[in-house]
């Protein structure tokens, strides 16, 4: 179930859209297991995801003289929080396609924020919260941690481009191992509102997504990315 958090920014606006950059077969999986997956937090590519920054850590380190255990319980948080990300953009990005599809087959869901929340309300399982994150100097500006949520929600500006609202939820109070990810259940049809394929794709792969998704049961607008359309002159 999706939970507010008044403690965590987010814009009231439930008509931002919202995108997912994705292969096939990670949407695949979406389709048929009607699962979202997410992702454990010290898993992504950036070593600093849900550690803190320099001013922060220098307090940290100053109460964890009267608070034993205090450091270690932040180093174990990044075990047990899992987060599905995504993009925010009116448009499609140019960026995002480079870096989240490869071999010109990849797609990408867009959705708003509003839509999220409600497919996320579906399941009963696991408390989820949504948050924008923030990009911050970590050498120099600091990071609250006040809320167990913040240290996964801040990261270093050279990854301003990602423009990132976050899905998180922390599996400590479930008792749970966590080894890459966990899949939690998701409201497929309310989530996805359009599908958008790889501008450098072939026509026969967006035939094949199309007829996928028709074989799957879904009847998801599916369209070709404008990205590459024809030049008018």
């Amino acid at each position: 179930m999706f939970v507010e958090n008044a403690e965590i920014a987010l814009t009231s606006d439930p008509n931002m859209i919202i995108w997912k950059y994705l292969d096939l077969s990670k949407f695949v999986d979406l389709l048929l297991y009607r699962k979202l997956f997410m992702s454990r937090s010290d898993k992504f590519e950036d070593q600093y995801e849900g550690t803190f920054s320099e001013p922060t850590y220098e307090e940290i380190k100053k109460l964890a003289e009267y608070k034993p255990g205090f450091l270690d319980y932040y180093k174990a948080q990044r075990k047990k929080v899992v987060i599905s990300s995504w993009h925010i953009n009116e448009y499609e990005s140019f960026a995002m396609w480079q870096i989240f599809t490869q071999r010109n087959e990849g797609l990408a869901i867009q959705t708003t924020l509003g839509r999220l929340q409600q497919a996320l309300a579906a399941n009963e399982e696991y408390v989820q919260h949504i948050g924008e994150v923030n990009y911050i100097d970590y050498k120099k500006e600091h990071i609250p941690f006040e809320n167990p949520y913040f240290p996964f929600l801040f990261k270093r500006k050279s990854f301003q481009y990602e423009r990132e609202i976050r899905v998180i939820t922390d599996v400590s109070p479930y008792g749970l191992e966590i080894d890459n990810g966990l899949k939690i259940e998701i409201d497929i049809e309310t989530l996805i509102d359009c599908i958008y394929i790889h501008p450098k794709s072939e026509n026969w792969y967006k035939n094949l997504v199309i007829e996928l998704v028709r074989r799957l049961g879904f009847d998801f607008r599916v369209e070709k990315s404008d990205l590459e359309s024809d030049i008018l002159i």
